[in-house]
């Protein structure tokens, strides 16, 4: 606790009690987590393993030097194969973890990821086992994406939601960093199948320890109460609070779970899909929340950083580093730095310097490391058989300055800032959305950027400065559309994006014409257009 009050620097933090910062939280979005790590494992392994001799070999990938587009155009379909599935298994993943609970989804996600890497493992040089292995792990990655942090953020006491929120940023980060060590030492010590077979059965290791730690969580409290499950709500939030029924801190919670829950089902009182997305996309608050959720997981994916994760091998070789040995320990070093700034930044940041202005240094030191790359590679491209000059090793080291920009801005804030500030009906949803519209985009850049660095330039410098000008178009975005929600309860996101004062405004304008609230207020569509009415005003 000592710690903590040290680190965050917020209101809450001040204010609450510290018995609320006990373990159970810590252990509980640890567990949940491993679905990011599932992410980011396989982030690091695919990007390696298209670089392993016997790889190669057995799948017929075609020369780097004898055909370069028709390597990348199969690299990026090997790949890519996997976004697809990720982006189906986002889509229904609110509809799952609204009708069984979020610790049910991600044990149903769990169990997705590891068959679909049991069949890439069993592949041996057959593409399309590959392929379908690749989609079903994706189906599991793409659910686990919404769900995890979903699960996190309504679990998480309001001072520390975003270091916690953030953490599953820092296992993506993780599974990388091991995922890139396992194929270095893959090439290192294995021979024959084993060198690739061994790096796609890890990708199951997150998953299997996901699905053994769901059983040992609690359903989320936000959860239980929307199935009106109060009782159940109330006492998985004194075991994580690790505070008594009748505190007032758990009151005062509830309450505002209670009364947020409330103020949802007067605006548009049915729940089916439809009635859902009239309320996101008709009343102005949650549509403004809808749109800068997609907007940032579209930024996100721009900065370029997935172009760099799933073909860092590739990228270390055009900037000198033509073994593949060199190229791989250069990547493991990269998943390293990755790892460290992104816990760094949750310790130090995530809850006192902010999200936004996390977001707005952050883009523009991304594209000074892009542009610079970008440059050394047009002006000064590296020679086959040449030392690397020492304009090039500064080119490296802004391959790592970019990969810490990254953790400490667009890597954990677009994930905060998504899962902290939908409404709670709507959450699930808007999670959802937000991860799907990520999987689309992380899709446009794996399958482009293999082609970008074949045929954009010498080198691929062109590539580097295309991601360099959308970091730079982002400071904008955030300037003027993002707002700052650190210290700010999940309930009290409404005042910030004005749903209360039009809650006010329409009880108003029905008493001036007589009956209540309830009698006037049946769940139908009329009530959002009367919301809609009020954002004219």
């Amino acid at each position: 606790m000592g710690f903590l009050n040290k680190v965050v620097k917020n209101d809450a933090m001040k204010s609450d009690p510290k018995e609320i910062y006990g373990w159970r939280v810590f252990a509980l979005t640890a567990s949940a987590c491993f679905g990011g790590a599932t992410f980011g494992i396989d982030i690091g392994i695919i990007g390696g393993v298209l670089t392993l001799p016997t790889f190669e070999r057995d799948y017929k990938l075609p020369s780097t030097k004898d055909d370069p587009v028709g390597r990348a155009n199969l690299s990026a379909n090997i790949v890519s194969t996997l976004q697809v599935g990720c982006f189906v298994g986002a889509i229904f993943a609110s509809w799952v973890a609204d009708k069984l609970g979020r610790r049910l989804a991600m044990l149903i996600a769990a169990s997705v990821v590891i068959v679909g890497c049991v069949f890439q493992a069993a592949a041996s040089g057959q593409l399309p086992v590959m392929f379908i292995g690749r989609f079903i792990a994706g189906l599991g990655v793409g659910a686990a994406s919404v769900i995890t942090p979903l699960y996190v953020t309504e679990n998480a006491p309001r001072a520390i939601r975003g270091g916690l929120t953030g953490i599953y940023q820092l296992f993506i980060a993780t599974g990388t960093m091991l995922a890139f060590w396992t194929n270095y030492g893959a090439i290192l010590h294995l021979k024959g199948t084993s060198m690739y077979i061994f790096p796609l059965i890890s990708q199951a290791f997150p998953a299997v320890t996901l699905f053994i730690c769901m059983f040992f969580c609690k359903e989320s409290p936000r959860w239980l109460a929307k199935a009106d499950r109060w009782e159940d709500a109330e006492k998985v939030l004194t075991n994580l609070r690790q505070l008594p029924a009748d505190h007032p801190y758990i009151r005062n919670e509830l309450g505002e779970i209670r009364e947020q829950l409330e103020h949802e089902r007067r605006l548009v009182g049915g729940a089916s899909f439809m009635d859902l997305q009239r309320e996101m996309w008709l009343i102005p608050g949650n549509r403004k929340r809808a749109l800068i959720s997609v907007g940032l997981m579209i930024c996100q994916q721009m900065t370029g950083t997935n172009a760099i994760n799933y073909y860092a091998p590739q990228i270390f070789r055009n900037l000198g580093l033509n073994s593949s040995e060199s190229g791989l320990f250069a990547t493991g070093i990269y998943g390293v730095v990755k790892m460290v700034a992104c816990a760094s930044f949750l310790v130090f940041c995530a809850d006192s310097l902010g999200r936004r202005r996390s977001l707005l240094w952050t883009s523009i030191a991304q594209g000074c490391c892009m542009f610079y790359v970008g440059i050394f590679v047009r002006v000064s491209p590296p020679k086959t058989g040449q030392p690397v000059p020492p304009a090039g090793y500064f080119a490296l080291v802004c391959i790592f300055l970019f990969a810490a920009f990254f953790q400490f801005g667009w890597g954990p804030c677009c994930w905060i800032y998504v899962s902290e500030i939908p409404a709670a009906r709507l959450r699930s949803m808007n999670v959802a959305l937000a991860s799907a519209t990520q999987w689309l985009f992380n899709l446009v850049v794996a399958r482009a950027t293999p082609n970008m660095l074949a045929t954009v330039g010498n080198g691929g410098y062109g590539a580097f400065l295309i991601y360099g000008s959308f970091c730079f178009s982002m400071f904008f975005f955030v300037w003027f559309l993002i707002p700052e929600t650190k210290g700010l309860s999940l309930e009290h996101m409404d005042d910030l994006f004005g749903i209360t004062e039009l809650i006010k405004n329409m009880d108003a304008d029905r008493e001036s014409v007589g009956g209540s609230s309830t009698e006037k207020n049946n769940g139908n569509v009329e009530v959002i257009e009367a919301a809609a009415a009020h954002e004219k005003k």
